[in-house]
């Protein structure tokens, strides 16, 4: 069989990084096929080409076909796949990340398998919030309590500011339209954010379910990136949206336009790419390295590290060991 028709497979290297990217595309009841570098989607309202590279995060919502040669695009150019259910507000499963390396990853599970280093990221996350303030004293219980009076504050100003009335956060997962218009749009807009912290997590090769103030869940990081800009983002927007008196039926989309035109200069996915390696790194750390490089070493237990591809076994041997046929070459490449 002959091989088929398509762009060549780029080099990590020559990919745009996350920061560079658009933030999201949401799609729903659409097919979505490849066209050498680009994505085609398909709907009653005809076909638009989208530039695989250019994106962080795709949402599928319901209603939408993906062919393989499109996820196998989608993989090559590092974007993140979310599958989400109506209106973008319950997540499913996602794909492939960005990243070779997993320096993050390892500070990461370091920091958070010790409760005095967990604590330190946890208050780097509160001080974010609190920037005038010294939260470097106070534990999880105050930061709670301070952040909680502060998430209030934030709800009345945006209520006073667009008379929209508030009540509280209430909202039923599986049923969109079971609250408020403010609340839908909350849930919508917070679902975007999600997803977009969701996609630059899994980017930077990070674990999504090993979270510092949230635990228990596979999206524990997601919620303590995401928070970090709600007060700023997702809040003030669903309010806005609340406040033109839209049918329920059109709360979800029109909140997330919104969010989608408030992110789409890209600095989001730039601060949060900083800040999440800013959160996890240490002098001379880890999680300082390049995470797109493509390094693959041995662990071991007096040295921290080793060569790969290496042909071990004669300690007795002053000189290096030699290559083995075949070896020199980085893991995952094609023969």
């Amino acid at each position: 069989m002959s091989e088929q028709s398509g762009a060549k497979r780029p080099e990590l290297q020559e990919l745009p990084q996350v920061r560079e990217r658009l933030s999201f595309l949401y799609l729903e009841r659409c097919v979505i096929n490849r066209h050498d570098s680009a994505l085609t989607v398909t709907d009653a309202r005809g076909v638009v080409h989208i530039p695989s590279a250019s994106l962080s995060v795709v949402m599928l919502g319901p209603g939408t076909k993906i062919v393989h040669r499109a996820m196998e695009l989608l993989g090559d150019s590092g974007a993140s796949v979310v599958w989400v259910g109506e209106h973008g507000v319950r997540y499913y499963a996602h794909g492939r990340p960005l990243t070779h390396s997993s320096a993050l990853l390892i500070a990461q599970a370091a920091l958070v398998s010790n409760t005095r280093s967990r604590l330190a990221v946890a208050r780097k996350m509160y001080q974010m919030r609190f920037p005038n303030e010294d939260v470097s004293k106070l534990t999880m219980q105050q930061l709670r309590g301070r952040d909680a009076a502060r998430i209030r504050t934030v709800y009345r100003k945006a209520s006073q500011k667009t008379g929209v009335p508030w009540n509280g956060r209430t909202y039923r997962p599986e049923d969109f339209t079971a609250s408020d218009p403010v609340n839908m749009a909350l849930s919508a807009a917070h679902a975007c954010l999600y997803g977009i912290a969701h996609s630059v997590i899994v980017a930077l090769g990070c674990s999504p379910g090993l979270g510092f103030v949230h635990t228990g869940h596979e999206r524990s990081f997601v919620y303590d990136i995401a928070d970090l800009y709600k007060a700023e983002i997702t809040i003030p927007i669903a309010f806005e949206v609340a406040a033109t008196g839209e049918a329920p039926e059109n709360i979800g989309s029109l909140a997330r336009r919104a969010v989608r035109d408030a992110v789409s200069n890209g600095q989001i996915l730039e601060r949060m790419t900083h800040d999440i390696q800013a959160l996890l790194a240490s002098p001379g750390g880890a999680a300082n390295e390049e995470p797109f490089a493509n390094t693959v070493r041995l662990w071991d237990e007096k040295q921290g590290e080793v060569r790969n591809a290496l042909s071990y076994g004669k300690e007795l041997e002053e000189e290096e060991p030699e290559l083995e046929p075949g070896y020199g070459r980085v893991m995952g490449e094609d023969e």
